[in-house]
């Protein structure tokens, strides 16, 4: 199932923020989308979940159109992460049994709980399941905010910035557990982030905003220096670190990344 945004264009009041954005994401990858402060990135995200409804253009999710469904009916197709979630005083257990809203009735049914206890058992969150999360750290309470996301049975996760505010041991974590969500359940992940090279490491493919609309889209070959330096406005060198592309400011552009895994220092995209 293709989730596609179609010439969209979004302003607040008389400001535009989104111009003529057009893009795609498929099952089982993970999009990154990136850009300077500003770019647009969370108000995308916000018009493919239709939370706010643009100006012009369309959000398909396969054949059908986001803006003509329900809350309910793009609940059971699309879940969110924001970035930032007041935590209120319940256990995890009960934080991840609420992504099961968009399929409950009146109440909560055996097969529910059953479910939540399958999305715990299978992330390994037993440890955190009777714990209350306004308790937590921010990687736990993250872990929690993506199995309730998971729970709702969604075809697309759009992820708000997975990773602000978390030291690098959690970042990893946090995104080695988005990449294993994906592929076993099969799912199209698109998320907002900052960091270029955790993008590099995780993402398989990306979509570039600057000044609201779509600089580049594609795989790790639009990655450039080049690129970089026109969205960002720094330059760069990109080089090899143990097969992987590693995004170095131009006032480190010249020294040598002290490893074994560099192959020659190359500098790559211009």
């Amino acid at each position: 199932m293709i989730l596609s945004v179609e010439d969209l264009s979004f302003r607040y009041n008389s400001h535009p923020v989104l111009k003529d954005v057009r893009c795609q994401a498929r099952p089982d990858e993970i999009v990154a989308i990136l850009g300077p402060n500003g770019a647009g990135k969370t108000t995308l995200l916000r018009c493919m979940n239709a939370m706010l409804r643009p100006k012009t253009g369309t959000v398909m999710l396969g054949e059908q159109e986001i803006f003509s469904l329900s809350r309910r009916e793009i609940a059971q197709s699309i879940a969110h992460v924001p970035q930032h979630v007041e935590p209120p005083r319940v256990t995890a257990f009960d934080a991840i049994l609420l992504g099961r809203r968009p399929w409950i009735g009146m109440n909560v049914r055996q097969n529910d709980i059953l479910k939540v206890q399958a999305i715990i058992e299978q992330l390994s969150l037993s440890d955190l399941a009777l714990r209350h999360v306004d308790a937590m750290s921010g990687g736990e309470l993250q872990k929690v905010a993506i199995a309730r996301a998971l729970v709702q049975e969604p075809r697309v996760m759009l992820l708000d910035e997975p990773t602000s505010s978390l030291d690098l041991k959690n970042q990893h974590e946090i995104m080695r557990f988005i990449r294993s969500i994906v592929h076993t359940h099969h799912l199209t992940a698109l998320m907002t982030m900052h960091d270029l090279n955790l993008a590099l490491h995780y993402a398989d493919r990306f979509i570039l905003l600057k000044d609201g609309m779509v600089f580049a889209a594609g795989g790790e070959e639009v990655i450039t220096a080049k690129l970089i330096e026109e969205v960002y406005g720094v330059p760069v060198a990109i080089r090899r670190w143990g097969g992987r592309c590693v995004i170095v400011p131009h006032a480190d552009a010249d020294a040598s990344l002290e490893s074994p895994g560099i192959s020659g220092g190359t500098v790559m995209g211009m």
